[in-house]
């Protein structure tokens, strides 16, 4: 009888850790698959930028965060002075405020 009521108590244990397990599954689940979708697109997103604002060099053609386009005339640390317009005039930006470097289209 003891036995019988030992062996019971053994089976209902390894019943609560896979009840456990069955609990914690669909979260686990939840975080890889945020990781996958949202945090390592991101991340690799961030390390693309970085390298670009670190790459740029006088004479590219930039775009900045607020849509003005222009040519690197000058850098000095992480200060840009870009060439805008017709008539050339020199605005200053930061390093960081920079969108997209302008590529020319190739045929």
């Amino acid at each position: 009888m003891l036995l019988a009521a030992q062996t019971a108590a053994g089976a209902e244990g390894a019943g609560g850790f896979g009840l456990i397990i069955a609990q914690i599954a669909p979260f686990l689940l939840m975080i890889v698959v945020m990781y996958f979708l949202i945090i390592r697109p991101q991340r690799k997103r961030d390390k693309e930028n970085k390298e670009m604002l670190a790459s740029l060099k006088v004479g590219d053609n930039v775009t900045t965060i607020g849509g003005v386009c222009g040519k690197i005339v000058n850098i000095r640390d992480d200060v840009l002075t870009l060439e805008v317009g017709k008539d050339k005039v020199k605005l200053v930006f930061e390093r960081w405020a920079i969108r997209d470097v302008d590529r020319p289209i190739s045929d």
